[in-house]
């Protein structure tokens, strides 16, 4: 049994709970997702879901807001994650190539990032933990759906978007960070908390370390999805996201 605590532990009992949480889900919406490749139910899952997602999100970010639970570091929506889930919903909605490139790269290495080393204070069962939880699980969900379950696989062009697009975030990120002294994005500092980016230096040697990895890895995400295409007698402009047809 979960019991109420102060303060987050990695891996404690709430962290393990919420690991298989995302499991079950990641393997259940693969499964959804090929049922619903090339039908229309895959139209009617993906925007039911666009719209369930900030039903949850909203209201409880609105909660960060609060007196009893404001946080000038940690409560403007100003995390990349906090971008990815409005990316989510819009990929979930339109399924627009870009918008499902930036949830395919962003869900499955900047947030699966949160979700194996989390930097969250507050414990089950308060709305910070549910928060957390459900804004990363719901973003790196609906890439696993749209590639491995529809098979909107991303491009060259999108993966040049996506970076293109999170470097100007970082950029802006990192230049309101200097002038208010926040640290969204761990851009100026690193995490109070144990993460990945201890293993890669101090700053800034961490910050440029990071943005060499994430784009080579995102290179590495992108190349079989493109290999396939071409081996099966396609150029890359046969290797855009397919809309699944509405009927």
């Amino acid at each position: 049994m979960l019991l109420a605590g102060e303060e987050f532990q990695n891996y404690g009992l709430s962290h393990l709970a919420a690991l298989v949480v995302f499991g079950a889900g990641a393997v259940a919406v693969v499964a959804i997702g090929r049922r619903h490749r090339g039908s229309g139910a895959a139209r009617r899952f993906s925007r039911s879901w666009a719209l369930a997602i900030p039903v949850f999100a909203v209201p409880l970010q609105i909660l960060q807001f609060l007196p009893s639970d404001w946080d000038f570091d940690t409560s403007l929506p100003l995390q990349l994650c906090d971008l990815a889930w409005m990316a989510a919903v819009w990929a979930l909605w339109t399924l627009r190539p870009w918008a499902i490139g930036l949830t395919y790269f962003w869900g499955l290495t900047l947030t699966t990032q949160a979700i194996v080393t989390p930097a969250l204070a507050q414990d089950f069962p308060t709305p910070r933990y549910f928060m957390y939880w459900g804004m990363h699980f719901v973003i790196v969900w609906a890439a696993i759906y749209l590639v491995w379950g529809l098979r909107l696989t991303p491009t060259w062009r999108v993966y040049r978007t996506a970076v293109a697009v999170t470097a100007g975030w970082a950029v802006c990120i990192f230049t309101f960070n200097s002038i208010v002294g926040s640290n969204y994005g761990f851009l100026n500092r690193k995490p109070t908390t144990p993460s990945i980016l201890d293993l890669l230096g101090p700053w800034p040697l961490y910050v440029v370390t990071e943005i060499a990895l994430v784009a080579t890895m995102w290179a590495l995400m992108t190349w079989p999805w493109v290999a396939i295409h071409h081996r099966r007698g396609h150029g890359e402009s046969s290797a855009r996201i397919t809309r699944p047809s509405s009927s």
